[in-house]
């Protein structure tokens, strides 16, 4: 089951695409700016990032940037989505842009196709973090012979 954080501030807009998301399978992550969204990021590293650009605070171009900074993040895709267009020196930022409003048939099958990419990719696991090495290890069964 694949993570997808949702960031928006427009809430009724969050609950239209967990509802439709969850039902597809996907565990959603919801988020109302970008300061919450990196944080819930960073804590629960999704599998993908749906983000409106026009936000109070950090925006969803200040997100994506943000992103970029923490190897753990950098890989995760970004969907972007806005009522106005974006511009355009800033789209690497992002992998996909989707105007507002959004058709969900067409959210979903960019989520589907962005997820499949990213499971088909050779660095696929690249964004989580090794376990940190225990100062535990077990002791060879030999010393205490």
């Amino acid at each position: 089951m694949s993570t997808i954080l949702l960031v928006d501030d427009e809430v009724d807009s969050l609950w239209v695409f967990q509802l439709v998301l969850e039902g597809r399978g996907y565990h959603v992550i919801l988020a109302e700016n970008g300061d919450a969204a990196l944080a819930k990021a960073s804590r629960w590293l999704p599998d993908l990032i749906v983000t409106d650009w026009n936000m109070p605070g950090t925006d969803g171009i200040e997100l994506c940037q943000r992103l970029k900074f923490y190897p753990a993040l950098a890989q995760i895709p970004v969907v972007m989505s806005s009522g106005h267009t974006p511009p355009a020196e800033k789209s690497k930022l992002w992998n996909v842009f989707i105007p507002k409003p959004v058709e969900l048939e067409e959210l979903e099958s960019v989520i589907d196709s962005l997820l499949a990419k990213r499971l088909d990719s050779p660095h696929h696991g690249t964004n989580v973090p090794a376990p940190a090495p225990s100062r535990w290890q077990p002791v060879p069964w030999k010393l205490w012979v």
